[in-house]
């Protein structure tokens, strides 16, 4: 416990850091790149990781959690960009997110996106699994969610919370249902690189 709340603290103030930085800054790969460092390290230094189960359409309890993973992805990405039509209509909201996206338009696409996903496993080894057992609690998925929701707030971004918190909600009782981190990582990997590479397409419109 005392290694995540550590981990905690470091990761959040590494997270506001990070997004801070002015895009096409080549900075800003070297500090999401450490910050996911902070997530693994933290994870691992605080006790064993574990993948999880879920149950196969045999009815059997020896299968992993991706196609169902892949599915709620797909699911909220789909939510997500129906989302994204409301916020273009508004102008503040719209500037806040197109913030986040210069750093797809002043950068490499494919290094923002290979950081996007590596920082998706990074931070479901630390969030859906390191804390999610350090926590020890029924209520879990609530404390988890709202910590990973905490963690985002020095962002200064409004609407990134709010996908923190939607996303720790799902990836949270995906961790409860399967018991790993597996179900959460391929999820959050799938819905992230979803919204960096469709996010552009919706929201000027």
């Amino acid at each position: 416990r005392i290694v995540v709340t550590v981990t905690l603290l470091i990761g959040a103030v590494t997270m506001g850091l990070a997004l801070r930085i002015e895009p096409g800054d080549p900075a800003f790969y070297g500090a999401t790149l450490g910050l996911a460092l902070v997530w693994v390290v933290g994870a691992v230094a605080s006790g064993p990781l574990h993948l999880g189960r879920s149950v196969t359409r045999a009815g059997g309890r020896d299968g992993r959690s991706v196609v169902q993973s892949l599915a709620l992805a797909a699911l909220l990405l789909a939510i997500f960009l129906l989302g994204a039509l409301v916020v273009a209509q508004v102008d503040w909201l719209r500037e806040n997110v197109q913030q986040l996206l210069d750093h797809v338009r002043f950068g490499v696409l494919p290094l923002v996106l290979a950081i996007t996903v590596v920082n998706g496993i990074a931070e479901e080894v630390f969030f859906r699994g390191a804390l999610y057992s350090a926590i020890r609690t029924h209520h879990a998925v609530l404390f988890t969610t709202v910590l990973y929701t905490l963690s985002t707030v020095g962002t200064g971004v409004p609407l990134l919370v709010f996908a923190a918190a939607v996303l720790g909600l799902v990836t949270g009782l995906q961790r409860q249902v399967t018991g790993g981190v597996l179900g959460p990582i391929v999820t959050h990997i799938t819905w992230s690189s979803g919204m960096l590479l469709l996010l552009p397409l919706v929201l000027p419109r």
